[in-house]
């Protein structure tokens, strides 16, 4: 590899040839400030916050897109740089409509960081902001326009890591804005919820919908029977909203924050992750019973229907493609059916005076809940979806110090798990949990794989593909003898379209699919934590996996409360009707207007 000698404020540093100066002055930990700047996306230079002098130079360059060369003596704080930076914030600020105060991005918002680094007390000049409506069509995502800086990232964000193309530039000059298609609202166009934009936005300009106050005050009716469950990925990173270092694992003191907070109940979704398994394995085996023996016309390769975001897109984007989509409802949606017949029954409780919240890494996962397919208990399934940074607020405004409080169990009925729901978080852990339980239904032993961790499915590529050969099967399951089992995953809806198109043109021969809307899976959901990039995603998929080697059980079937749910109320077992009613549903094929 060649390297590049320069000096950055007279520091010398070797970095690879094709290093921008930005990543030069990383390298010796300085600090260049960034706007349109976001590692996950390309390079754009478009704000030109990050200017820098170079010696012998007659403009200024900016960092973020102009490659180090040897030699270059880069200084990254004269005066003229200092003075570039302060009048582009201020032009920022001049048509930002800020309202620091009161804007829910206040504290993960950049802008705000960087005014306060310039100690603009007030704008030094006169503002032009006009101030507009926010668009709250999407029940999952909400953009104010009068917030936006036009930097970009929202745009690069739809485009290059999820091929969606939701937002773009419209316009020139003072005119731009970022929009919709037709400036239509975001309910009514492509836009798949995914949130990956608000993770990427550095004002308030998009953010997720917010439910703080109608959980609180579902909390404070004491006519109400709030019950609560949380996502996977979740548990690895509400650590980071409370001042933690990125990949902490705090489960314990989650449930007990939780219970602190009023909650009656307080489940996990891992329940229904295991119960997931066993009726999405189910699913499988079954299609692939009628293809090898029946002989039957069946769609193939069976998807993955755990993200709703990959739901959505795939609505629009592969309509024909909509009987590939396993039926199963997500964890989600089949712990609110649940909690209003099973749990309601159980414990004698009117299922209209649930209130069903969940606790979601995911912004997609409220458009979901408010779909018309998800009311199969009677009642809307899940009433309220927090993100884990809306829940990270829930905690601050009850003055709970997260550092000093003991760990705590989940209630039990829904609450007890598997480490194979657990990994359900990262991308390709919902493939792992399933082949760990199939292999083992039809065969009798462990997945032979070192301490059942699936090594081939893991990973943070784009697209990953693997297979798995079944030998020596059960007298019932003859029909698999020789079977390769090939599979694939993808995670980001860019990397998603390539593996489907592949589908949809008749050049892929796989059997089982897994997708996940956002990159890293749901470790990197468009709710987490902010910022996002792929070193903290790394931490988070490291504890989720660390959590995983650590339970007793570890695979979906060994879940004494799934055997119990069968025993007592799914009683057809996986697949039966009343599983059906409560479990599955169907999609939707949605226009790309």
């Amino acid at each position: 590899m060649n390297m590049i000698c320069l000096s950055v404020n007279e520091i010398k540093v070797s970095v690879p040839e094709g290093s921008t100066i930005l990543d030069a002055a990383k390298a010796v930990n300085i600090k260049i400030p960034t706007l349109c700047h976001h590692p996950d996306l390309c390079v754009a230079g478009n704000c030109r916050v990050c200017v820098v002098e170079q010696k012998n130079s007659r403009t200024l360059q900016a960092s973020c897109c102009t490659p180090a060369s040897e030699g270059m003596e880069i200084f990254t704080n004269t005066q003229r740089v200092r003075d570039a930076r302060r009048n582009i914030i201020a032009l920022l600020l001049s048509e930002h409509a800020g309202e620091c105060t009161t804007c829910f991005k206040a504290g993960d918002c950049e802008f705000r960081q960087l005014v306060n680094e310039y100690s603009f007390m007030e704008s030094e000049l006169p503002s032009v902001a006009i101030k507009s409506p926010a668009d709250k069509s999407s029940p999952a995502v909400q953009k104010d326009d009068s917030k936006c800086i036009r930097c970009q990232r929202c745009v690069r964000t739809c485009a290059e890591l999820q091929d969606v193309n939701a937002l773009d530039v419209a316009f020139k000059g003072s005119k731009q804005k970022i929009s919709t298609f037709l400036d239509k609202p975001l309910n009514d166009v492509v836009c798949t919820n995914c949130g990956q934009c608000v993770n990427r936005c550095p004002t308030g300009a998009l953010v997720e919908r917010n439910y703080i106050d109608e959980v609180w005050n579902a909390l404070g009716d004491s006519t109400k029977h709030v019950v609560v469950q949380t996502a996977p990925a979740v548990r690895v990173a509400l650590g980071e909203t409370q001042g933690l270092p990125a990949g902490e694992r705090v489960t314990g003191q989650m449930v007990t924050a939780l219970k602190m907070l009023g909650f009656k109940g307080v489940f996990d979704t891992n329940f229904t992750a295991d119960l997931t398994i066993m009726e999405e394995g189910t699913e499988l085996l079954t299609r692939l019973k009628k293809v090898l023996v029946d002989k039957e016309k069946v769609a193939l390769p069976m998807f993955t229907s755990c993200s709703p975001g990959w739901i959505k897109y795939v609505e629009h984007e592969f309509p024909q493609l909509l009987d590939n989509l396993s039926t199963c409802k997500s964890p989600q949606q089949m712990f609110g059916a649940l909690a209003k017949t099973y749990y309601a029954q159980t414990v004698d409780v009117d299922p209209a005076k649930i209130v069903s919240v969940s606790i979601m890494p995911c912004t997609a996962k409220k458009f979901e809940s408010a779909r018309p397919e998800m009311w199969s208990s009677g009642y809307q399934d899940v009433d309220y979806v927090l993100t884990t940074r809306e829940l990270g607020i829930l905690i601050r405004q009850a003055g709970i110090d997260f550092s000093k409080i003991e760990g705590q169990e989940c209630d039990s009925l829904l609450g007890k798990h598997t480490g194979a729901a657990v990994i359900f978080g990262a991308t390709g852990g919902v493939m792992e949990a399933a082949i760990r339980t199939a292999y083992e239904l039809v065969t009798g032993r462990e997945v032979p794989f070192a301490n059942l961790n699936i090594m081939p499915v893991r990973g943070m590529e784009g697209i990953r593909e693997a297979a798995v050969k079944i030998t020596d099967v059960k007298k019932e399951w003859s029909f698999l003898e020789g079977v390769e089992l090939k599979v694939a995953i993808a995670h980001g809806l860019a990397n998603a379209g390539k593996l489907v198109k592949k589908v949809a043109e008749g050049k892929a021969d796989y059997h089982f699919i897994e997708i996940m809307a956002c990159p890293g899976g749901c470790l990197g959901g468009g709710g987490q934590p902010i910022p996002t990039n792929a070193d903290i995603r790394d931490l988070r998929a490291k504890a989720i996996y660390a959590e995983d080697e650590g339970l007793a059980l570890r695979k979906s079937h060994e879940n004494p409360e799934i055997d119990r749910i069968y025993k007592d109320f799914l009683t057809e077992g996986p697949l039966g009707h009343k599983s059906h009613k409560l479990l599955h549903t169907h999609y939707t094929p949605r226009t790309k207007g």
